[in-house]
């Protein structure tokens, strides 16, 4: 469906409310089922930790006439959520380890989330000589939680959201906190939605 430049930005805003609305919904849906266990995937488009329990997607406001903004996009509503959920979940996960902690049993923690190359790729970065060497010799041991800022881009199958991860990493000389902006590619696949790209936000990798 060919859309005006008018549809478009009509398009964007809804999708933006769109996404307001379910990070309100998630965020206040954590506070009635904090008795649930977690389960991934677990994420919202507005920013939320890596905590929250997975929710419906809420009810999306139709613009005037009673239109479906998601007919217009490559993703369903449904889609968007479990993306999400997949892109947080993985947050929590990709600055969590320990220097006592080998390579497969970082990889092992993310099992579901990430796509078998990407999951490989992770595991030699890990592994890398210099980087684990530095890890054992200072002791680290880093948590983190992740929210989602935007979403980047999309395509059919793919969507790429603006993510900011918290690490706390504590070493031999004392603890430290930052949070840096990622940009995290999310796939469709048979097993649902998976993170298939992590970078720096900035760095180039769309």
């Amino acid at each position: 469906m060919e859309l005006s430049s008018g549809q478009q930005r009509l398009l964007f805003v809804v999708v933006v409310l769109a996404l307001a609305g379910l990070g309100i919904y998630l965020v206040g849906s954590r506070h009635h089922t904090s008795s649930a266990p977690p389960a991934r995937p677990s994420a919202s488009a507005a920013p939320v930790t890596s905590t929250s329990a997975p929710a419906a997607a809420p009810a999306t406001t139709a613009p005037s006439g009673g239109a479906d903004i998601y007919q217009w996009l490559p993703f369903t509503q449904q889609d968007l959520t479990a993306a999400a959920h997949a892109t947080v979940a993985f947050a929590g996960d990709y600055e969590n380890w320990s220097y006592t902690e080998p390579a497969a049993a970082y990889i092992a923690k993310m099992n579901g989330l990430v796509t078998g190359n990407f999951a490989a790729s992770l595991q030699n970065s890990y592994a890398t000589p210099g980087v684990a060497t530095l890890r054992s010799a200072q002791k680290q041991v880093s948590t983190s939680s992740g929210s989602i800022a935007s979403i980047q881009s999309f395509g059919t199958g793919s969507i790429t959201f603006a993510v900011n991860i918290a690490q706390r990493l504590t070493t031999t000389s004392g603890t430290a906190n930052s949070t840096k902006q990622y940009a995290v590619t999310v796939v469709s696949s048979a097993g649902g939605w998976q993170v298939n790209d992590v970078e720096l936000a900035g760095a180039g990798n769309q």
